[in-house]
């Protein structure tokens, strides 16, 4: 690495050098060529997300759709969920990058040439996507199953699609507005829990580059307001119906107005000493959600994830962080329409316990 010229900053020379690490990555400059001759003049384009927008799907739609824009300006361009969003630091996330987002019921992909998911995979909407299939795939979590995309970017040692995006971005040599690196600072951010997840190096480089040339004022006043009032009731709950096993929590909230209460109260319980492991489930709607918390060091929470629920319904995730979807008929089934605390709290610990596997770690303890 070449030193500093004379007048130029030591942090300057260090994000031009993580810039250049960042853009040269062969798999990305290839990527990157094909997406921008996939778009054409007056193109059109719908970005779906899976779920409840966050942070790092937003922020990764925006640099898809202003890396095409500055290829070939797009005539119309949507961003779409299947979810509307819950969390009110993600709604305000939202509005300060003054970005609309529809929902997917009330949206026609047949009015769009180009379908792009981002932080998804096709498998996930089911039969959301009606036929449709989308040509453009970017996303960090594993692949669970086969599926085609002339365009699929799926990369599971990242932390955040947020990443992969400033890498796109940086590749592409196109503008990037301060609103944008704000947007994928806060992805970045969001997505690792402040590095408390999963991450590599790329992650940390992207977010260095990002934090240098965002608003970070505004990402910390995002970040200040974070539980509505009306969900101080479940962690209330929560405390008093947990179930604890030495370092594990195990939660059923009953029915909840979110997937995010689930989310909301395991990260609270994950922060409490000597817990290391917390799985916390609400009915919402016609599902069971199932949220895994954990240290990433003890236990995979995707694999326990998948191993106990995988064959009633969907799941998967990370080292740290999982989730399962179970519909709530198949759960009245095996339960024989029984949903009372007592019977689920059973359910989840029965399942736990019949599929959990150690996993060892630096030490060779589980």
């Amino acid at each position: 690495m070449r030193a500093p010229r004379p007048g130029e900053k030591t942090g300057e020379t260090s994000m031009k050098r993580i810039e250049w690490l960042l853009a040269r990555k062969e798999e990305t400059v290839l990527n990157v060529f094909k997406l921008k001759s996939m778009v054409r003049e007056n193109d059109s384009l719908a970005v779906l997300i899976y779920g409840s927008p966050d942070p790092d799907a937003v922020a990764s739609a925006m640099a898809l759709r202003e890396i095409l824009n500055q290829t070939k300006p797009l005539a119309k361009c949507v961003f779409v969920a299947t979810e509307p969003v819950v969390r009110y630091q993600n709604a305000e996330f939202i509005r300060e990058m003054k970005v609309e987002i529809q929902m997917l019921d009330k949206t026609d992909l047949k009015e769009f040439r180009l379908i792009a998911l981002v932080d998804a995979q096709p498998t996930f909407f089911g039969e959301a996507l009606d036929g449709i299939k989308p040509q453009i795939v970017l996303d960090h979590h594993p692949c669970k199953t086969i599926w085609h995309a002339s365009l699929a970017d799926v990369r599971p040692n990242y932390g955040a699609l947020s990443t992969i995006m400033t890498e796109y971005l940086l590749a592409a040599r196109v503008k990037i507005p301060k609103k944008l690196y704000t947007a994928l600072l806060y992805g970045i951010r969001s997505d690792t829990t402040n590095f408390e997840r999963d991450a590599s190096l790329e992650d940390i480089g992207a977010y260095y580059l990002n934090f240098m040339r965002a608003n970070r004022q505004l990402v910390r006043r995002i970040e200040l307001n974070q539980i509505p009032d009306r969900f101080l009731k479940y962690f209330d709950y929560a405390y008093h119906h947990k179930r604890r096993y030495r370092d594990r929590v195990i939660c059923f909230l009953g029915a909840v107005d979110s997937a995010d209460v689930c989310v909301q109260v395991a990260d609270f319980f994950l922060r409490v000493i000597n817990v290391f492991y917390v799985v916390v489930a609400g009915i919402v709607k016609d599902r069971i959600i199932i949220v895994f918390r954990g240290d990433g060091y003890r236990q995979d929470c995707g694999a326990i994830a998948r191993k106990s629920f995988g064959n009633i319904g969907s799941a998967g995730g990370h080292r740290s962080a999982a989730r399962v979807e179970i519909p709530i008929e198949t759960l009245k089934t095996v339960l024989d329409n029984d949903l009372s605390q007592e019977a689920v709290d059973r359910f989840l610990v029965q399942r736990l316990r019949r599929k959990r596997h150690p996993n060892t770690g630096a030490n060779g303890k589980e």
